[in-house]
């Protein structure tokens, strides 16, 4: 039973605020070269790929964060704290975002980045599955997300990428994108559950 003076609807314009914060303080990060040459740009590359891999990341923790939070009726005090470690971790993206792209992707910036992007990852994980405690296994969240494949392999291909920059960052960084592109498009299966529900 969810706690009565919690609404789902503060969680959610919360979280809006510190990702739109988020995304602002990265954009902030990028600075324009001082001179005014097309290979001044090349050596700005480094920095905006890492600012452009974070944007997306962030673009799609709003997503699903909106899909999660659509699907359910009730928040507690424990989906509260998974939502904050969740926000934690994305609020250290703006930093190891730009220690990477400063250091052009130098091997330790590349892990410590994506040991932000597995912890960011697996707090995701028990805010979904902390409000399939909440809301109950025959939720419309629960049925959507099954066994949660995506929710499992992330974690493991984090570490994989975090081990392969040991070898070389930028296969590290491949497979960060990687992750990306499997997260990329909103879960359909929440957006077809509520659609048949409508």
């Amino acid at each position: 039973m969810a706690s009565p003076g919690i609404g789902k609807g503060r969680l959610e314009a919360f979280s809006d605020g510190v990702l739109a914060v988020i995304i602002t303080i990265m954009v902030l990060e990028l600075h324009a070269p001082h001179e005014a040459e097309l290979s001044a740009l090349l050596e700005a590359a480094p920095a905006f790929l890492a600012y452009v891999l974070s944007f997306i990341f962030v673009g799609i923790y709003w997503n699903n964060h909106h899909h999660l939070l659509h699907s359910v009726q009730h928040v507690n005090g424990t989906v509260l704290w998974a939502n904050n470690l969740l926000l934690f971790c994305l609020s250290l993206v703006p930093f190891t975002t730009d220690w990477m792209g400063e250091n052009h992707f130098a091997m330790w910036p590349v892990i410590v980045y994506g040991v932000d992007l597995l912890l960011a990852g697996v707090a995701f994980f028990l805010l979904a599955h902390s409000l399939i405690r909440l809301n109950g296994k025959d939720s419309a969240l629960a049925q959507a997300l099954g066994s949660d494949l995506k929710g499992w392999v992330s974690p493991i291909l984090y570490l994989v990428g975090i081990l392969s920059a040991f070898i070389h960052p930028y296969l590290a960084y491949g497979i960060y994108t990687l992750v990306a592109l499997m997260w990329f498009v909103p879960d359909q299966r929440i957006e077809r559950l509520l659609r048949r529900e409508r």
